[in-house]
C-alpha cells in the first residue's frame, strides 16, 4: 500500500475507516482497510483518527502527529452555550499592545478551523504596528468617501474621523487579522470565514476581543486595493477576511437576547410542523 498502513495484530476489520472516509478511498479486505482511490484522499485525517484500536497510519495524516481526545473534558450543553452566547463585538479597547505570543494562538486556532473538502488554502498576516493601521484607516476612509455606492448612508463613520480623529473603522484595535488566499482559489472567501470565526470565538478565553471589520473589508477586499501594497500582501494573493483584535476596554455582564427563534421541520410538499 502506497497511502495506508496497518498494523495487523491491532485491526479488528470494524470498517469504521472505510466508512468515515469522505471519498470513498478505501475499501475493507480480509485483513483489513485497503486502498481503492488513494488518488482521492483530501488528507482530512478522518481514518485514522477514528480508529479505536490505533491500527491504521495515513502518510498524509500520520498517527504520530495526531493528539490523543480521549480523555479531555467535554462541555455541558449548557456550558457550551453560555461560552458561545458570551463572545460579543468588541468595538472599544484598551489603548495596551496584544503580546505576540497570543496572537499567534488565535490564529493557530483559526487554522483549524473547517475547510471545503479540506482544501484549507487560507493563511494569515498579523499588523500590530499602530502606524500601519492607522494608514490603513485612512485609505479607508479614502477609498469609502470616494465611491458613491459604499458612501452612502455613512456620514456617522466620516464626520467623527474627520473632525475629532475617531477610528469608526477599526475602532482602536492594536491588532489586525487578515486572511489571505490566492487569487484563484474558489473557496478563500468561505474557508476565511470559518476561520476568522473561530478566532473570534477563542479570542475570550486569552482575555481578548475582535470584531469583524466589515467596514474595512469594503476596501481591503477589493481586487485592486490600496491595501494590498500597504500591507505587502504577496503577488498572485487577494485579502479574503479581516477581524479586529484587542483588549477590551469594558466588560459584558449580560447575555444578549436575539430575535425569536425561527425554525420549522419539513414535512413534506405539502405540510410543514412548527
Amino acid at each position: 500500500m502506497s497511502l495506508i498502513m496497518v498494523d495487523q495484530d491491532k485491526c479488528a476489520k470494524c470498517g469504521v475507516c472505510i466508512n468515515e472516509c469522505p471519498e470513498q478511498a478505501l475499501k475493507l479486505g480480509e485483513n483489513g482497510p485497503e486502498e481503492v482511490y488513494p488518488q482521492n484522499c483530501i488528507a482530512c485525517g478522518h481514518c485514522v483518527a477514528v480508529c479505536p484500536k490505533e491500527a491504521i497510519d495515513n502518510k498524509r495524516t500520520p498517527l504520530a502527529n495526531q493528539t490523543s481526545s480521549k480523555k479531555l473534558p467535554k462541555l455541558s450543553p449548557e456550558e457550551a452555550e453560555n461560552f458561545l452566547r458570551s463572545r460579543r463585538s468588541i468595538r472599544s479597547y484598551r489603548n495596551a499592545p496584544v503580546p505576540r505570543e497570543k496572537l499567534i494562538q488565535l490564529v493557530n486556532i483559526a487554522h483549524y478551523a473547517p475547510t471545503g473538502s479540506n482544501l484549507q488554502g487560507v493563511s494569515y498576516i498579523i499588523i500590530d504596528n499602530k502606524d500601519i493601521i492607522d494608514r490603513a484607516v485612512a485609505m479607508a476612509v479614502e477609498g469609502l468617501e470616494s465611491d458613491a455606492e459604499l458612501s452612502r448612508g455613512r456620514d456617522n463613520f466620516f464626520k467623527p474621523y474627520h473632525e475629532k480623529g475617531i477610528d469608526t473603522i477599526l475602532r482602536g484595535a492594536p491588532a489586525l487579522v487578515l486572511a489571505i488566499a490566492d487569487k484563484n482559489f474558489p473557496r478563500g472567501r468561505e474557508n476565511s470565514i470559518l476561520s476568522l470565526a473561530y478566532l473570534e470565538l477563542y479570542a475570550p478565553t486569552l482575555g481578548l476581543g475582535s470584531c469583524w471589520a466589515g467596514i474595512f473589508e469594503k476596501i481591503a477586499l477589493k481586487d485592486h486595493s490600496p491595501m494590498l501594497k500597504l500591507f505587502n500582501i504577496p503577488e498572485g494573493k487577494k485579502i479574503t477576511g479581516a477581524v479586529m483584535v484587542g483588549s477590551p476596554k469594558y466588560r459584558y455582564p449580560r447575555f444578549v437576547d436575539r430575535n425569536p427563534l425561527n425554525v420549522s421541520f419539513y414535512e413534506s410538499d405539502t405540510e410543514t410542523i412548527h
